[in-house]
């Protein structure tokens, strides 16, 4: 009998060969190793192009990296030929909500079954791997359709990026993660509300029990929230320090939702790992940020497709005001951070905007102060370091096979990563133009 890891590679390998119809052929099979051949490849570590490259993945992990010079035995490999384009590890996103759609009618959307929202993260899974992103961590979504499509997806039962899902984003009573927009006599309340250290950590308790793998709590208030100031803190330093401690004694991750500049505040000295955000930042905050170690995520890209396209997708006027409010804010704060050497992770908030389109950011964290290395690497080394894992984000033996490709070089031409062309994930390829 084949072992459960043996069948959901399988299963991966046939969702890959049916996602790859009219294109070229993959790899069919893993009975050899598979040797990629490209022009180059990023060393994002070193934030350097490396020309001549040669790839071999065993199963689902790289095994040695060299030059094309150095291998006389083609014949032997599984031979995916790249000419033309460079390598770069799979980009991961830091902030995306995979269960729903900006396209969609906003209030509308906030009616859907949870089973309506499973298969649009299914969907959605889908779009954001094509587009180059094998790791992504959803930052809340309704009645754990995102753990279990991520469970679906380790299963090889449907394709998507690796997941790190944190359930229900926790938030205070009538605060940003809570359910506003229905009229009292509803008495709606999001799921992940809580008040008071102990409900806190009863929360996260909740969602770890029922498989999350990050957790968020939200800070301040928000942009697409109802009777929310944006920057307006929210949870408290102690209702903050008791999501940190329960997360961390469970050895999670944790983010926080966070644009005002207290809370930003609040939450760095809580420990919260990642902030969310971060528009409204002083060189204070900065300077914490930087003490603490505490990665910044900024979504710099979504305002742009908010102010164009929100009030035909039905966004409320009051919503799109405080989005108004936000976009140049979070964009010097990000350049300032930046500037002062801050750790920086690719988030884009993906929902705000339409899935697959995360690689639109890269562009604009080099607009607003980037090197394109700085960014690649905010999107790879700094993300994987984030998440604790220290065999994702690289090009390098011994690390899972996760490996797109673009035509030509990103570090020249950073828009590259709008249109990648070839993504292989555990090993597996999905997608090869």
């Amino acid at each position: 009998m084949a072992s459960p890891l043996k069948n959901n590679k399988i299963n991966a390998i046939k969702i890959a060969l049916s996602l790859s119809l009219g294109a070229s052929v993959l790899c069919p099979a893993f009975a050899q190793d598979t040797l990629i051949l490209a022009d180059a490849y990023i060393d994002v570590a070193k934030g350097k192009s490396v020309n001549d490259a040669a790839i071999i993945v065993s199963d689902n992990q790289i095994i040695k990296v060299t030059t094309a010079a150095n291998i006389t035995n083609k014949a032997d490999y599984n031979l995916v030929d790249l000419k033309g384009k460079t390598l770069v590890p799979g980009v991961m996103d830091m902030h995306v909500h995979l269960s729903g759609d900006a396209e969609d009618n906003f209030l509308e959307s906030m009616n859907y079954s949870v089973p309506r929202q499973t298969v649009k993260a299914v969907k959605n899974a889908q779009k954001t791997l094509l587009a180059g992103f094998t790791t992504v961590r959803d930052l809340g979504a309704s009645g754990y359709s995102v753990i279990a499509t991520r469970d679906g997806i380790d299963a090889g039962e449907i394709p998507g990026p690796r997941i790190w899902a944190v359930g229900h984003a926790i938030g205070i009573t009538g605060g940003h993660c809570d359910d506003n927009f229905p009229a009292p006599e509803a008495h709606a309340k999001a799921q992940g509300v809580a008040d008071g250290p102990w409900e806190v950590r009863t929360k996260v308790r909740e969602n770890i029990k029922y498989g999350a793998n990050a957790i968020k709590v939200c800070a301040t208030g928000g942009v697409f929230s109802k009777g929310t100031q944006v920057g307006a803190q929210q949870m408290t330093y102690e209702e903050l320090k008791s999501a940190v401690d329960e997360a961390h004694l469970r050895g999670l991750v944790i983010a926080a939702h966070a644009h005002g500049t207290s809370g930003i505040k609040n939450a760095i000295r809580a420990g919260i790992d990642s902030i969310e955000h971060c528009s409204f930042m002083d060189d204070e905050a900065i300077n914490m940020a930087l003490k603490a170690g505490t990665y910044l995520s900024c979504d710099i890209y979504n305002t742009e497709y908010t102010l164009a396209f929100g009030a035909a997708n039905g966004v409320p006027e009051a919503n799109i005001n405080k989005e108004k409010q936000v976009s140049q804010a979070q964009r010097d704060s990000f350049r300032q951070a930046v500037k002062a050497g801050a750790k920086m992770v690719f988030g884009s908030d993906a929902a705000i905007y339409p899935h697959g389109d995360n690689g639109k950011q890269f562009s604009r964290m080099v607009t607003f102060g980037m090197t394109p290395a700085q960014a690649l690497q905010a999107a790879t080394v700094n993300s994987a370091a984030l998440l604790k894992q220290d065999n994702l984000g690289q090009i390098k033996a011994g690390f899972l096979a996760d490996i797109i490709a673009v035509d030509g070089n990103p570090l020249d031409n950073i828009s590259l990563m709008e249109n990648v062309t070839f993504v292989m994930k555990d090993g597996v390829v999905y997608k090869k133009q």
